[in-house]
């Protein structure tokens, strides 16, 4: 199939293109770099040795996204272009709502306009809030906590509607936990602008000596430590699960969890650093941050029954991964 990707030089993006070509399909990216680099492009090009087309532009412009859809003969669509950081999304509400909501949207009426009837959303397990753990498909929508879990859920409603509507369209809505790691290349990895958001390339930043020592966002929380649970996957475990989604739609809407089914906690996490690389993590404990949760991560069943998939790499190697990726990028 040929895929078109929004979001595609990003994190999980690229690693998804990755699993793309690996898997036969071609791919076209389009992303504005907001949040990542040009590079990235060659980098996915050369692991898969397949060639990618490459748009740069924002895909909350109807028109530059008409004109792909125009140029290309599109089987589906992976969106991951957006914004992504709970706390950023505290304090800057309007640019969420707008980027989120909007992107979604132009993307939905180009693959209506064009007849592509399959798409794949990137969600987050942010839709859950303050559900019991573990989270299932099944439980109610309760993203309260902050502006970027109402932005997936809301878009979730959107597609949904749009499902209903025009009953050919299969959508697959991916939530998905806390993606870390790298490709066992070290080509391809986190590399976030400016000060990272997410725990991982924050713990290799300080291993690097590029910041001094790691926030821990508070320690009262009812956790097996005191500080925040999450369900931490790797990113080519995740990848891939977009590649077994796409492969496996039929038309409707269908709903998946994309995570390990375990919790790690933040200090759990440090330490499994420190043991996979040897190096030793500061750190101090600060205020917990605006937004979060103690704890969250998946029942992953779902996706194991009707995918095939399973999240099969350790923390360990998660942390193996990032490391090697942090200590390659330039």
């Amino acid at each position: 199939m040929n895929i078109l990707v929004t979001g595609g030089a990003g994190y999980i993006g690229s690693h998804t293109c990755v699993a793309l070509l690996e898997a036969g399909h071609s791919v076209i990216i389009a992303d504005n770099l907001c949040n990542s680099k040009v590079e990235t492009i060659e980098r996915i090009m050369h692991i898969a040795k397949k060639e990618v087309t490459f748009y740069k532009i924002d895909v909350t412009d109807l028109k530059a996204v008409d004109d792909i859809f125009k140029n290309h003969i599109i089987d589906g669509v992976i969106h991951f272009a957006g914004h992504k950081a709970v706390g950023e999304s505290v304090d800057k509400p309007q640019d969420y709502y707008y980027n989120n909501l909007v992107s979604t949207m132009v993307l939905t009426r180009a693959c209506l306009k064009y007849n592509v009837y399959k798409f794949i959303f990137s969600s987050s397990a942010t839709v859950y809030g303050d559900n019991k753990v573990p989270f299932e498909e099944t439980m109610e929508l309760l993203p309260t906590s902050n502006p970027y879990g109402e932005t997936k859920a809301m878009s979730e409603r959107i597609l949904t509607d749009i499902t209903n509507a025009y009953p050919a369209f299969s959508i697959s809505l991916l939530r998905y936990f806390n993606p870390v790691g790298a490709h066992e290349s070290g080509l391809i990895g986190e590399a976030p602008n400016g000060i990272p958001n997410n725990l991982m390339p924050y713990v290799t930043q300080v291993a690097r000596g590029k910041l001094e020592k790691l926030r821990v966002f508070g320690n009262d929380y009812r956790t097996i430590d005191g500080t925040g649970v999450r369900d931490y996957i790797h990113v080519v475990d995740l990848a891939e699960g977009h590649v077994a989604a796409l492969e496996n739609l039929t038309a409707g809407v269908h709903i998946y969890n994309l995570g390990t089914g375990k919790g790690t906690s933040v200090l759990e996490l440090v330490k499994a650093f420190e043991e996979a690389n040897e190096i030793e993590i500061p750190y101090e404990i600060v205020e917990r941050r605006p937004g979060d949760i103690a704890e969250c991560y998946a029942d992953a069943l779902k996706a194991k029954r009707e995918l095939g998939w399973t999240a099969r790499r350790d923390i360990i190697t998660m942390c193996r991964d990032a490391w090697q990726f942090e200590k390659n990028y330039k």
